[in-house]
């Protein structure tokens, strides 16, 4: 992996603004517009939360970690920043990226077994010959030009959590934020810095008192990004009604008082808030960044609370699946 992330293709080349993302998508919609008004699908976050979980079902089967999924679902987004979704087979491109991506982290598994275990995850996949994630392989690196290295914030998170003092239910927290993140466009937007001090702001401002209360992570309940995904259920905390054993919200309102509330009142809260605050305060960190990236996490654990359902994202997709065969 390149050192250093300014110098990354990342940051070169699939870093961008949200004028710059706005535009490729509506040039992917305006050059697809009738299959586009023909199968309408839910919000973009709510189809990420989708295809995460989906990711973590299969990557237990593999045993895959959890930095290898976050990979996949980079690749994924990068993707379908190229390529309309509509005119492609969802479930084979997750099974790919997965494939793809444990390889770039160095933690392969055989294409066969990726097959075997996709298919038993994604019915709908409709694949049984390996060769086509061979195909769908060399599509995936074509399309994002061969740019695979990625810079993840779980280093960073693990650089800054000691300096801070973070204990080891604040830096899961922190993880489990990390982990949300990728369901929004923050891994497009911003280095991965800016994601883990916001995922630590997170952590320290809405963190567990007691009985942990708000964000449940089901993506994954490691303290490490790079362990073994846990067995499922495990970890969970306090699920929104109607959310299941896989549902996440974080409390809004706190999010938006703590916000509101200014950087100098943080610093009555509590050491390791007015630490952050005098780090912040001394530091080149970008502040707009750090206060949209939080604000993203919040509509998002807004929006995931009140309208995810995960039958009507997968029956939007197995509906153009189905409209799109010939």
């Amino acid at each position: 992996m390149a050192a250093n992330y300014w110098d990354s293709t990342q940051a070169i080349y699939w870093t961008f603004t949200k004028a710059e993302l706005a535009e490729l998508r509506n040039q992917i919609q305006e050059n697809n517009q009738q299959i586009h008004t023909k199968f309408p699908l839910p919000d973009r976050r709510l189809m990420n939360i989708y295809m995460q979980q989906n990711l973590i079902k299969l990557g237990r089967r593999l045993t895959a970690r959890q930095q290898a999924l976050a990979t996949a679902q980079i690749y994924i987004k990068r993707f379908y920043l190229r390529v309309e979704m509509r005119r492609t087979n969802p479930f084979l491109i997750m099974a790919t990226a997965v494939y793809l991506a444990c390889k770039m982290e160095e933690a392969p598994s055989h294409i066969r077994l990726v097959l075997n275990e996709a298919a038993r995850q994604f019915p709908e996949m409709g694949v049984s010959d390996m060769s086509r994630i061979g195909e769908c392989e060399f599509a995936l690196i074509s399309t994002l030009s061969s740019r695979l290295i990625v810079h993840h914030p779980y280093r960073s998170l693990n650089e800054l959590a000691p300096l801070f003092g973070l204990s080891n239910e604040e830096q899961t927290f922190a993880h489990n934020v990390i982990n949300d993140s990728y369901n929004t466009d923050l891994s497009l937007l911003y280095p991965p810095h800016v994601i883990a001090i916001t995922a630590i702001f997170l952590a320290l401002v809405i963190r567990p008192a007691g009985q942990p209360s708000g964000l449940q992570n089901y993506a994954s309940s490691s303290s490490h990004a790079s362990s073994p995904l846990p067995s499922p259920g495990a970890h969970q905390i306090s699920p929104p009604s109607g959310g299941g054993p896989s549902g996440a919200a974080v409390s809004a309102a706190s999010a938006q008082q703590a916000l509101s509330g200014g950087m100098a009142g943080f610093k009555a809260a509590g050491p390791k808030l007015g630490k952050l605050v005098d780090w912040l305060a001394e530091s080149k960190v970008d502040m707009a960044a750090i206060v949209d990236a939080t604000q993203e996490l919040v509509s998002l654990y807004e929006l995931w609370e009140q309208q995810y359902n995960e039958r009507t994202c997968k029956e939007a997709i197995t509906k153009f699946m189905a409209g799109m065969k010939p």
